[in-house]
């Protein structure tokens, strides 16, 4: 049995929020440890976001599957809808806003915890073809990994291999990887190193989504089926515990 919906809505929210707070929050306090040196402070940066989400996935998947990204649910309703498995209609409904509300509200919790204001729209334009370019492949890869993992039956090793990617294409991809809408969101809604003008953040998400589009082609090619191991995507969230599911008490 899974957790009901508004359970995983909760999950994915928290988890999305955790999500941009440990991505803005790090950016912030790599700035001000490190002025002047952009390489140290994308590095500082880098490596929070990868230990953060390998942490968050272990902490949430097992009830909402981690997603935090409105690119993966929707590329795991996709898949799934054929087998029966994965996120129904109405998850994706629910899924969904709870990740892009709950990466604005990361922002705003990094924004306040180090003293500055709660909405601070970013100054920092990213945009060029090469960005838009930057962001399909690092979201293309994310969501193929995930999948791959799942169909292999390595799921159990997730929460690293994302953290992984996610901290190496922070370094190889010209935009330093976003792959994320509800993340590109959140990142507009802070003045620090880690945000992104409001402007740019049409074409990033445009490009995550054909990113995303890239990944099931290669999906269909690659690794046939995995529309049957979408609940295992993120992370496994079938629970074992009655009460986990009732609302017990033990």
């Amino acid at each position: 049995m899974t957790a009901s919906l508004w359970r995983r809505a909760v999950a994915e929210f928290v988890g999305s929020a955790l999500l941009v707070t440990v991505v803005v929050g790090s950016g912030i306090a790599a700035s001000r440890l490190s002025p002047g040196d952009v390489g140290l402070q994308l590095l500082e940066n880098s490596i929070a976001t990868a230990f953060g989400l390998a942490v968050l996935i272990q902490m949430f998947g097992p009830v909402s599957g981690g997603h935090f990204n409105p690119v993966v649910s929707l590329a795991d309703w996709w898949l799934g809808r054929r087998s029966g498995a994965g996120l129904t209609p109405a998850d994706l409904a629910a899924y969904l806003p709870s990740q892009i509300v709950g990466g604005v509200g990361g922002a705003v919790l990094a924004n306040l915890m180090h003293n500055l204001p709660a909405v601070a729209w970013s100054s920092t334009p990213r945009a060029g073809g090469h960005l838009l370019l930057g962001e399909t492949v690092a979201t293309a890869g994310l969501v193929t990994l995930v999948f791959a993992l799942a169909r292999s039956g390595r799921a159990v090793v997730t929460p690293a291999a994302v953290g992984a990617y996610i901290g190496a294409a922070y370094w190889f991809t010209s935009s330093t990887s976003f792959a994320n809408p509800a993340v590109t969101v959140g990142r507009a809604f802070t003045d620090a190193f880690a945000g992104i003008a409001p402007g740019s953040v049409t074409g990033f998400v445009a490009a995550q989504l054909v990113g995303g589009l890239v990944a099931l082609g290669l999906l269909a090619v690659l690794y046939p089926g995995s529309g049957s191991v979408a609940d295992d995507v993120v992370a496994p969230y079938e629970e074992r515990d009655p009460a986990l599911v009732t609302g017990g008490d033990s």
